[in-house]
């Protein structure tokens, strides 16, 4: 019998419960997996929160690694025992989980899997973001919000080798220096220096072609006055609750702005799609333009405490679960 963290009412991470789970064996197509490792991510905070609904009772969590445990019929991209990791499927926070086949990606030599289960997720994010939603290129000057969170190191030191330069908005003087070492080149601290002001001063009054902003409500409708005539602004996230109705006149005063919500998973929506991106996540890494920092580690029943400190503010980097 294995042990899940079981959500049967919505609500603060109090509503996560550990509970035996019964995993059975996997069917036609599906993988049955032993996680070493399980990613956090603030949008794990989202399904447990019911800001995104789902059928009760469930686990929330869409992020892991591990080993192959045994695998159902038809199965033929994998074998047991091999390493492997996922993203994009709720359940994870679990020691013990059916998964489907097709959502797995092999862990390649020279990345551990705490590492793949920190970095998959936000990787694949950063890598939608910077070279599918707004492919940056030499010489773009970009904004990118909560640059030292897990994503934001990631999309830093990314958008660095790609040759751009980096304006990360940050909360603190550690997180500044933080992300200054991940390839920002200008971490603007929110709470004591006005962001736009910030932007107009670094580009020559021009502006960014693309904001990114995972923060939501905090950083709008000001992130619009960041951006270039035509520029596009990337909504990816809503650390701070999500951002209001947007009048769409708004965007044409402003510019003639373009505006997108994007979900990574509209972009990565086939197994062939979802590979190229981890392909090319792995290939940064392991050429050493991309270094993965999982800062914060949490036994997996103690994933509460984790939701608290994400919540919080007060984690840097990636954070994992062990089970």
């Amino acid at each position: 019998m294995a042990k899940a963290l079981v959500i049967r009412e919505t609500g603060g991470p109090e509503v996560m419960r550990w509970e035996d789970a019964e995993i059975g064996n996997p069917g036609s197509g599906q993988v049955r997996l032993r996680h070493t490792a399980i990613g956090a991510n603030f949008v794990d905070i989202y399904y447990r929160s019911g800001l995104y609904p789902q059928t009760l009772p469930f686990i929330t969590g869409m992020e892991g690694a591990g080993r192959v445990e045994a695998v159902g019929k038809g199965v033929t991209n994998v074998e047991i025992g091999d390493r492997v990791c996922y993203s994009g499927v709720v359940g994870a926070y679990c020691e013990k989980r059916l998964v489907p086949a097709a959502s797995l990606i092999k862990v390649p030599k020279g990345i551990s899997e705490i590492q793949a289960a920190g970095m998959l997720h936000r990787g694949i994010t950063a890598q939608t973001l910077l070279r599918q939603v707004y492919k940056v290129k030499k010489g773009d000057t970009i904004l990118f919000h909560a640059a030292a969170g897990g994503v934001g190191l990631i999309a830093c030191q990314w958008a660095r080798a790609l040759g751009a330069v980096v304006i990360g908005t940050v909360g603190t003087d550690e997180k500044a220096l933080l992300t200054k070492r991940h390839g920002c080149a200008h971490p603007v601290v929110y709470t004591r220096t006005n962001f736009v002001e910030a932007v107009k001063t670094i580009t020559g009054g021009r502006g960014v072609p693309v904001v990114y902003d995972s923060v939501g409500k905090d950083t709008y409708p000001a992130s619009l006055d960041c951006l270039q005539p035509r520029g596009l602004f990337v909504v990816f996230g809503a650390a701070s609750g999500p951002i209001p109705p947007v009048d769409s006149m708004l965007l044409m005063r402003k510019g003639s702005l373009v505006m997108t919500r994007m979900s990574v998973y509209h972009y990565l929506d086939t197994p062939a799609a979802l590979a190229r991106a981890a392909r090319d996540l792995f290939r940064v890494v392991l050429g050493g333009k991309v270094k993965i920092e999982v800062n914060q580690t949490y036994a997996l029943k103690d994933a509460a405490r984790c939701h608290r400190d994400m919540a919080e503010r007060k984690t840097t980097g990636s954070s994992v679960l062990i089970p």
